[in-house]
């Protein structure tokens, strides 16, 4: 596993819409694997393939809630007509947020690290990062979606004591 270079806000590439994966190979398993090592090194909960440099529809998420889901082909249904508003940061957009209002609940198709597929049912903050993570398989950026201005943001550095 290797912690790859992330692309940030003004690079072409996450402007771009990205192609299907078609197949499981060791490049795409490696890339995975990367994935998931990059966006906990950034202190991150999701992490889109573009964002990485690379233009497949793939995105993987990690909530904190004991689960690393991976999401390869990903199709997103609204559920319902709820709301939810709040803050949004973005690894590509660093030291900024700001607030975006998306679905509640959705329904997610995709396919797994198996090229399995499956369906999930999301709602709260992890239907937030589902559909942030969606949209930058589509080229889309949270700060296009932002209602008001973006804020700047400082995260505190957890010193040794507090990281236990």
């Amino acid at each position: 596993m290797a912690i790859r270079s992330i692309r940030t806000i003004g690079d072409p590439i996450l402007e771009k819409k990205t192609k299907p994966v078609k197949e499981m190979t060791d490049r795409i398993k490696d890339l995975i694997s990367d994935m998931f090592e990059t966006m906990y090194e950034a202190n991150g909960v999701g992490l889109a393939a573009p964002q990485v440099g690379i233009l497949k529809q793939l995105f993987v998420v990690d909530i904190g809630d004991g689960k690393q889901y991976v999401a390869i082909n990903p199709e997103i249904t609204t559920l319902g007509e709820e709301m939810q508003t709040g803050e949004e940061g973005c690894l590509s957009v660093p030291g900024k947020e700001g607030v975006v209002t998306r679905p509640m609940r959705i329904l997610m198709k995709a396919l797994n690290q198996n090229m399995e597929e499956y369906e999930l049912e999301a709602s709260g903050f992890l239907a937030r990062a589902f559909m942030h993570e969606n949209d930058h398989l589509q080229g889309i950026l949270y700060t296009e979606k932002v209602e008001g201005e973006l804020e700047d943001v400082v995260y505190e550095e957890l010193d040794e004591e507090e990281q236990i």
